[in-house]
């Protein structure tokens, strides 16, 4: 359980990593827009091979479908809020931030399952989680240092990224006794919160501020993915 909470932190710390550089050096609004669409390549990789298609192998394609809805719903409702509660140019970085709240939390989780088998985590879905969540912090800090502190702005990443870490001990601790179905379930709810958050607030935002180029900056970050996902 030790080694699946410490496995979750080095996923969840890439969100500090990220908050930490948009504080530090800044960037410009083209070059979130460059680092969002590497982001959504890496993000889309991870739902398609490692969210949804063993969500599908482990517990069928009822169970997948449903955490998938479930996902998409709970970010839909929840951006929805957050966009009465607060507008401006804050409201997109709230959003990513309750996108990385919701795919964190259930991909920590599935970093823990990883772990049942006895054959060690996969490294690559780490990988795959870190790289996502990098880009998913650099752009929400971009926004959320316009209203609040640096303090404020790392203490919310690092409580994301424990949160990440208590989910990848209790994925292993109780996840284990789950039914394959439950297993799937989690997996797919993390998919498609990502790809409601995603077509929601990424790519608009990566368009909107990168032109054209985004797409190849997309695919470029899909591909690195796929291959570490076939590693």
């Amino acid at each position: 359980m030790l080694e699946a909470a410490l496995w979750g932190l080095v996923g969840g710390l890439a969100l500090v990593a990220g908050a930490v550089s948009a504080l530090v050096r800044g960037m410009s609004e083209r070059s979130i827009a460059f680092v969002l669409a590497f982001g959504a390549g890496v993000l889309i990789s991870a739902v398609a091979f490692d969210l949804t298609e063993e969500a599908i192998e482990i517990g069928g394609a009822g169970a997948a479908a449903g955490g998938l809805l479930g996902g998409a719903l709970v970010y839909f409702l929840g951006s929805r809020l957050l966009a009465r509660r607060a507008g401006g140019d804050e409201e997109s970085g709230n959003a990513i931030v309750l996108g990385a709240l919701l795919d964190g939390i259930p991909e920590s989780a599935a970093i823990g399952v990883t772990l049942l088998g006895g054959g060690g985590v996969s490294v690559s879905f780490v990988v795959a989680v870190f790289l996502s969540n990098l880009p998913e912090s650099i752009s929400a800090t971009a926004d959320l240092k316009k209203k609040h502190s640096a303090r404020w702005i790392l203490a919310l990443w690092l409580g994301i990224a424990l949160a990440s870490a208590a989910a990848a001990a209790i994925g292993y601790g109780v996840l284990g006794d789950a039914s394959a179905s439950l297993q799937a379930w989690v997996k797919a709810f993390a998919g498609g919160a990502i790809l409601c958050m995603l077509a929601d607030t990424f790519m608009p935002q990566a368009f909107r501020e990168g032109g054209d180029r985004v797409g190849l900056v997309t695919v470029l970050g899909f591909a690195l993915a796929a291959l570490l996902s076939a590693a």
